[in-house]
């Protein structure tokens, strides 16, 4: 459950921001803002949705996976394949992600 809830999370805020993206800086039409504004609702609730008690502790996990779906987005959407740089940079990141999610914890 938790890896859905951060993908589809991440999907969502990065659909968002895109909406708000292609608004201002690519010239679309302002009505890309409705499904932009909807994305990034869908993205906060799907974020309450990660099994940790903590909200600062999900959403650190979270950036991880917001991290490599970053990159997913660049090469699949824009067209851009990430460099072995971005690659590193985002297994770095998806392995903070488990060691702050799953990390032995005590008391």
């Amino acid at each position: 459950m938790t890896a859905f809830a951060y993908i589809a999370a991440a999907l969502a805020e990065i659909a968002g921001c895109f909406g708000f993206w292609a608004w201002l800086r690519l010239g679309k039409s302002v009505f890309w803002l409705a499904p932009a504004i909807a994305s990034l609702c869908l993205f906060a609730y799907l974020l309450t949705l990660a099994p940790s008690e903590q909200a600062g502790r999900a959403f650190a996990a979270y950036g991880g996976v917001y991290i490599v779906a970053s990159l997913a987005w660049l090469w699949l959407v824009e067209g851009t394949r990430p460099d072995r740089w971005d690659v590193a940079g985002g297994a770095i990141c998806l392995v903070g992600a488990a060691v702050i999610l799953w990390g032995p914890r005590t008391g």
